[in-house]
């Protein structure tokens, strides 16, 4: 292979240059100053190209300034790369920065084979690399748009012109020369910070190691280090750190960094000032600096960066300051935004490596770093994407007990800082899955990690997510719908079969697929089940040398209407082996071929009868509009393992159902998600509970309880209670203990969480386990898959009753008509009465007309709604609920059609006036 260098000096006309990863060479288009390679899709400097491109024109400016101090240093540079241990000190900021970024990527490339030694030394020629054009540039740091960064002269503020009498200063403005504006202009004062700071290092480059000064050595490199800036008099106090070995090896622990002082009101007096006087360098100064490492960011953003802040509690950042640096930020202009890229850039490719070799664990500091970068809201542009895809590499690789403090400083983000990063972590994977433009990221088969690293990023916002109650955003919010358009069966084959499915799969993270894509797997994962159940079915048939028929591959009920709930009890029991079937019901006595409203009918009809508090299954609490398990004891628990079978089938079939559980309800059929393989005595359906838990079922309960423990004098006397519980049944009561020789414990203000915490799991699992896990094991006897690992309690729910959003626009869009005609007077009448209704009357509209107030996953496309014709006006609309169908009469005004459907869903339970 050929050397960078020697590409980059045998032909600086042609400007041909090699990617230091993957060996592609490009010819390189001058003005650029970092680019990536085409190739591979990994940074690499293009500074060799302007040193190549002015190389004729500026050779008589350096033979009259041979004498000069600077030369030598630049000499040097084009010629070899340094070969002392501190040569890494001397370079420029921009050598040095971009030569770390070709040492990073050397040892993140996955394929690389060179050693981190010899991609650290190979990467201090300035020859090493070159721009491969316009359209993998991430970002175009000197792009033309630094020109609206000007000041009262017109000229950029931050130009960087360090001898203004050079011929051969090439900047990056527009026509690549530089202009000098007076004195006072940053262009000025950088040159003799810049200086001076070299005077500095080299009389206290002991205790300074981490601060590279550059000042002369690329006369024509615009660099504005912070580490420059810190230099020189500064308006923020500092105090010496130790060398970035220390930082981030040996002594990690033991950081000295410096102190920055700039508050709130500064920030934005600073930003006022600069848009008012068009002069950016006091914002470019303090942005610069702070981005420019690690260390820097723990400066600016801890509270008191004397303390370590080593609790999962409080990582000890000032959140106002950083959403603040953040607002303001995307609101200077493009060329600052960029420096503060650059600078981000080289934060992130820090040597982690100690002298000794030894890789060092990251520190406290480095988690709040990463916690700062994470919310930068330059991430949104395309044109960031690389940066952040290796921010997003570095947070996913780090060990399990730091992304353990990360979880919990990110559950410390507000709400307005944590969604927009959920959101551009999102809007990442999108891009990268099905890009617009692929032409403007790097190839996929070569930044293949860039979707695993951001969806185990988004893992820990959702891990944070969860800790907090109420969340900090809604778990639907971390839905990717682009993920609807994949090949979700082989996802879930190869999340099923690692083995012969090595690699990554979005199944591993369940969060991020939407309930639209789960219930896609689960049904497909069902058809799969029902196949084979048929093929058995068809094939012991044949080998009974019996004639197959139709309706082996179905699971036909028949049920009479007068004995419905025994008859499919017995149905359903006599043909366990055929419940992934699909099914058909036909009533006895009832000639007609299911098409799906009987099928319908039946469910509303077996819902109806066993959910009546008069049948003894449930209990109904008004208040609550909760149904739950009766705890009085029964012989025969089949009837739970019944309703357990109807919501199965009710979600293989895609049936929704007017069912009124609780959150806990699904939260305990998920205890455990997969029923333990062949042991029927492991316990099921026992779930950790809470006062929230009880009060969405026994609110009036809850409240006595919750009284009980608020209540400040002597509990013993005033309440009287042992820890026991009394239930009555039939004008009967009977006493159950709480915990052993509880009828003989009082109630006593030491122990009275004890107590309601053992009341609390005494009604929601104890009292009732006989019949949740009956209802428990006829769920999972129909909807036994692994798919339901993926899901969450709220999302079993859905499926089961159906998404409680509802827009009656688009129930309009998707309604026929039978006897009228869309723009009848009467269809028109309709329309505007329901539009006008509150939501909840149009919920029990929807309940009156198709028997649940829910509409189906996919929305109300996938459901049919029709309004029928009858010219009886002395009627009431009348509804057809298996059908979803309404009758409606033309009644004569808007006004009459409004009274009279108000009064038929007012009066209406259920399908009662089908």
């Amino acid at each position: 292979m050929a050397s960078r260098s020697e590409s980059g000096a045998s032909s600086p006309r042609a400007g041909l240059v090699t990617c230091p990863t993957c060996e592609y060479s490009v010819p390189q288009a001058p003005g650029k100053k970092r680019t990536i390679c085409p190739n591979c899709g990994n940074f690499y400097s293009k500074e060799a190209a302007e040193i190549a491109t002015s190389f004729q024109r500026s050779s008589r400016s350096r033979a009259s300034n041979k004498q000069n101090n600077e030369q030598p240093q630049h000499s040097s540079q084009q010629r070899k790369p340094p070969e002392s241990s501190g040569g890494n000190e001397n370079r420029s900021r921009s050598g040095g920065r971009l030569g770390t970024i070709s040492s990073f990527f050397q040892n993140l490339t996955p394929n690389s084979r060179r050693s981190s030694r010899e991609a650290r030394s190979e990467s201090t020629s300035p020859f090493e690399t070159s721009n491969a054009g316009a359209k993998d540039s991430l970002p175009p740091i000197d792009s033309n748009s630094r020109s609206h960064l000007t000041s009262r002269n017109g000229t950029p503020s931050y130009y960087s012109s360090n001898n203004s009498n050079s011929k051969t200063g090439a900047t990056d403005g527009a026509g690549g020369q530089g202009s000098p504006c007076g004195e006072n202009c940053i262009h000025h004062k950088k040159s003799s910070n810049s200086r001076r700071g070299q005077r500095e290092e080299d009389n206290s480059h002991s205790h300074h190691h981490h601060h590279h000064h550059c000042g002369s050595h690329h006369p024509q490199k615009n660099s504005l280090s912070p580490r420059v800036l810190n230099s020189g008099p500064s308006r923020s106090s500092s105090t010496p750190s130790k060398s970035s070995g220390d930082i981030n090896g040996d002594n990690h622990d033991e950081v000295v960094g410096p102190v920055r002082t700039k508050t709130v009101e500064q920030l934005k007096a600073d930003f006022v000032t600069a848009k008012e006087t068009g002069n950016w360098r006091i914002l470019l100064d303090f942005y610069s600096m702070t981005f420019d490492s690690f260390v820097e960011l723990n400066a600016a953003f801890k509270r008191d960066p004397t303390k370590d802040y080593r609790t999962t509690e409080d990582p000890g950042l000032k959140f106002d300051f950083i959403s603040l640096v953040y607002d303001i930020l995307i609101k200077t202009p493009q060329g600052l935004q960029k420096e503060v890229l650059k600078a981000v850039i080289n934060s992130l490719l820090k040597d982690k490596r100690s002298r000794d070799g030894r890789i060092w664990p990251h520190s406290k500091d480095d988690l709040r770093a990463f916690l700062i970068l994470v919310q930068n809201p330059q991430f949104s542009n395309q044109t960031a994407y690389v940066i952040f895809a290796h921010l997003l590499r570095q947070i996913a690789a780090l060990s399990d007990h730091d992304h353990h403090y990360l979880v919990h400083w990110l559950k410390r983000l507000k709400q307005d800082r944590f969604r927009p990063v959920v959101e551009r972590i999102h809007n990442f994977i999108s891009v990268r899955l099905f890009p617009s433009k692929p032409e403007d990221l790097p190839p996929l088969s070569k930044c293949s990690w860039w979707i695993p690293s951001a969806t185990k990023v988004l893992a820990l916002f959702n891990a944070a997510n969860n800790l907090m109650l109420p969340p900090i955003v809604t778990y639907t919010e971390f839905y990717n719908s682009t993920l609807d358009h994949l090949d979700l069966m082989a996802e879930y084959y190869a999340w099923q079969n690692p083995s012969s499915h090595a690699g990554f799969s979005f199944c591993q993270y369940p969060f991020i697929l939407s309930i639209a894509a789960k219930r896609t797997v689960l049904q497909k994962d069902s058809e799969q089940q029902m196949i084979i159940m048929a093929r058995k079915s068809l094939v012991a048939k044949v080998q009974r040398r019996q004639l197959p028929d139709i309706g082996m591959l179905f699971l036909n009920l028949t049920v009479r209407r007068s004995h419905l709930v025994s008859d499919s009890l017995n149905e359903i029991a006599q043909k366990q082996h055929d419940l992934k079937k699909k099914l058909k019901v036909s009533f006895t006595g009832e000639p007609g071929l299911d098409m799906g409203g009987l099928t319908k009918e039946w469910f509303l009809l077996l819902v109806r009868q066993i959910f009546l508090t008069d049948y003894g299954m449930f209990t109904y609490d008004k208040h609550a509009g909760v149904h739950w398990f009766s705890p009085n004891p029964c012989d025969n628990y089949q009837e739970f393992n019944l309703v357990g079978v109807l919501m199965g089938l009710a979600v293989y079939n895609s049936i929704n159902l007017d069912i009124r559980f609780p959150p806990v309800c699904y939260r305990k059929l998920l205890s455990p998600a997969v029923v333990p393989f062949n042991n029927p005595r492991a316990t099921v359906g026992i779930s950790p509970v809470t006062m929230h838990d009880l009060k969405a079922i026994q609110p009036g309960v809850a409240k006595g309880l919750q009284e009980l423990l608020d209540y400040d004098g002597d509990v013993e006397d005033v309440f009287c209670l042992n820890f026991e519980v009394v239930t009555s049944n039939v004008g009967t009561t009977k006493t159950s203990p709480l915990k052993p020789n509880g009828e003989n414990i009082p109630v006593t203000n030491e122990n009275k969480k004890e107590y309601v915490q053992l009341y609390i799991e005494w009604v929601l699992n104890n009292s009732i386990y006989a019949q949740f896990q009956a209802f428990y094991h006829g769920f999972h006897s129909v909807c036994a898959s692994n798919a339901l690992i993926m899901l969450r309690p709220e999302e079993v729910e859905t499926l089961v009753c159906g998404s409680p959003t509802l827009v009656m626009e688009d129930l309009k869009k998707v309604t026929v008509y039978d006897g009228y005609t869309a723009q009848n007077p009467t269809i028109r009448y309709f329309w505007d009465v329901v539009l006008n209704l509150p939501l909840e009357t149009q919920k029990r509209l929807l309940l009156f007309a198709t028997g649940s107030d829910r509409i189906p996953i996919g929305g109300i496309s996938e459901m049919t709604f029709k309004i029928s014709r009858i010219d009886d006006l002395k009627l009431l609309p009348m509804s057809h609920t298996c059908f979803n169908q309404l009758v409606l009469p033309p009644y004569k005004n808007k006004k009459v059609l409004k009274q009279k459907l108000i009064t038929a869903i007012s009066n209406a339970e259920g399908f009662g006036l089908e």
